[in-house]
């Protein structure tokens, strides 16, 4: 993660400290805030590659932090909770989170969290996703083509378009009812047995071992992970 800037939104000392540490130990500059105003503040003025967030802030729910920061920055956050309903991380996810580290947690998975926000980041490019390879897959949108092993995979419509809406994102979180507003649109947020049919059949026709996927992971009881 050389050469970011994170700013850690936490208001709690022992843990930014933690966090401080963690991070410039991996050549990252560091910004640190305890509130949401002043988190808010740093992140206008450091403009961050990255922002960790705790939910549970004095003055008001990390929450408000994600909803006011993404009315003008699409920096990644990854939010830090001790909250470990689901309702709390789909909220989080839901507002635009791009993931989600349930305390206590280990540093070596918060880093590795970090570097695949950084990865999704810096690959982001009007034209280099063209052509996306998993596994036995290659993808190729600009001409709507899908191979594997070098045979050619039929899609429906639907499943290629939900197919796409993941890949976009990859490492990113999406809950079920962002999928299902993007894919079958708004009047169908609570249908998650859709997803759960078209995710089945698009792990049959793309992964190895569907029963095991490798690339259409689910996030229990939250939504759905692309990884490449």
């Amino acid at each position: 993660m050389n050469s970011h800037t994170i700013l850690i939104v936490e208001d709690e000392l022992r843990i930014r400290q933690f966090l401080r540490v963690a991070f410039e130990s991996e050549g990252c500059k560091v910004f640190e805030a305890a509130t949401v105003a002043n988190g808010l503040a740093l992140a206008g003025d450091c403009r961050p590659n990255l922002v960790v967030l705790d939910l549970g802030l004095p003055d008001a729910d990390g929450l408000e932090f994600i909803r006011t920061l993404r009315t003008w920055s699409d920096v990644p956050i990854l939010v830090l909770s001790a909250r470990h309903l689901e309702t709390d991380k789909v909220a989080a996810l839901d507002l635009g989170a791009d993931d989600y580290l349930a305390k206590p947690f280990g540093v070596a998975e918060l880093l590795a969290r970090l570097r695949a926000l950084r990865r999704r980041r810096d690959n982001r490019s009007p034209d280099d996703n063209a052509i996306i390879q998993f596994g036995e897959i290659i993808v190729d949108r600009s001409k709507r083509y899908i191979t594997r092993v070098g045979k050619s995979v039929h899609l429906t419509p639907r499943e290629y378009h939900l197919l796409t809406v993941l890949m976009a994102q990859p490492g990113k979180v999406l809950t079920q009812r962002q999928l299902l507003r993007e894919v079958w649109g708004a009047g169908h947020s609570e249908d998650g047995h859709y997803l759960r049919i078209y995710i089945g059949r698009l792990r049959q026709k793309l992964e190895v071992t569907p029963a095991e996927p490798c690339h259409l992971l689910t996030e229990t009881g939250i939504g759905y992970r692309f990884t490449l």
